[in-house]
C-alpha cells in the first residue's frame, strides 16, 4: 500500500477565481445526555447559536468554539452514530499551553502537551509509545498537542499552530470575520515575532510593520518573515 503526500499548494491549484466556495459550516456529534452535554459545551466558553425543540422527538442545539468557521450541532434525533464515536476532532490554537490552562480552569479533565515520536501517534490512546511528553521541538508549528473528550468520550484535540503552511489561506475568500478571528491572526503574529526577536537577538522596535506583513502573507498564503 502506497501513501502520497499532497503540498498545500498542489491541494490548491484546482481551485480558481470563479470556484464555488465549499465552507465546511456545521460538524454533528452524538451525545447521550443533550443537558449534560450543553452545559459541558458552555462551561468550555463556547457560543450558543441555537437551542430549538421542535417536538418530543427532535431537538437542536449549536455551539460555536471562540473565532471558528465551523459549529458543532447536537440533540435528539440528529444522527443515529453512537454517542461519543467521535474521534479528534481538531480545535486549532496559537498558544498550546494557554489553551490547556483555560480548559483545566473550567474543570475539564485534559491530558499533558505532547508531540509525536512518529506521524500518526496524536491518535494513539495517553500512554502510548508515540506520544511523547512536552511540546514539539523548537515549538514546531502543527506539532504540539493535547487531547480532551465531552462527558459521552467524544474526543477533542488540540493543535497548536503558530505558522500556517503556504497555500491554507485564500486571499479571495479570507477577512475577520469576527474580533475573535482577529485576535487569534495577532497571537499567531505575536508568537512568530517573539521567535523572530529571538533570532535578531534584540527588540524589534518596527513591530507593527512586521506584524502586518506576516498577516497579510499569512492571508495570501505566501511564504512568512522570519
Amino acid at each position: 500500500m502506497s501513501t502520497t503526500q499532497v503540498s498545500s499548494d498542489e491541494a490548491g491549484r484546482g481551485a480558481t477565481a470563479g470556484s464555488v466556495g465549499t465552507n465546511l459550516e456545521v460538524i454533528v456529534i452524538p451525545v447521550s445526555d443533550v443537558d449534560r452535554a450543553k452545559e459541558f459545551y458552555s462551561r468550555l466558553g463556547w457560543r450558543l447559536d441555537a437551542d430549538v425543540t421542535v417536538s418530543e422527538h427532535l431537538r437542536l442545539i449549536q455551539f460555536n468554539p471562540p473565532g471558528s468557521g465551523c459549529s458543532i450541532q447536537f440533540g435528539k434525533n440528529l444522527t443515529s452514530a453512537p454517542p461519543g464515536s467521535v474521534r479528534d476532532s481538531y480545535l486549532v490554537v496559537s498558544d498550546i499551553a494557554s489553551a490547556r490552562d483555560r480548559l483545566l480552569a473550567q474543570g475539564v479533565e485534559v491530558s499533558e502537551v505532547f508531540h509525536e515520536k512518529a506521524l500518526g501517534g496524536r491518535f494513539d490512546a495517553a500512554g502510548a509509545d508515540d506520544r511523547l511528553s512536552g511540546p514539539a521541538p523548537a515549538n514546531q508549528s502543527y506539532g504540539s498537542f493535547a487531547a480532551f473528550s465531552d462527558p459521552d468520550g467524544n474526543g477533542w484535540l488540540l493543535q497548536e499552530v503558530t505558522a500556517r503552511l503556504p497555500g491554507r489561506v485564500d486571499p479571495v475568500a479570507t477577512s475577520f470575520a469576527s474580533v475573535s478571528d482577529l485576535a487569534e491572526a495577532l497571537r499567531r503574529a505575536a508568537a512568530a515575532h517573539g521567535k523572530h526577536e529571538q533570532r535578531i537577538g534584540h527588540e524589534d522596535t518596527d513591530w507593527p510593520d512586521w506584524y502586518a506583513e506576516y498577516m497579510v502573507r499569512e492571508q495570501g498564503g505566501a511564504e512568512l518573515p522570519t
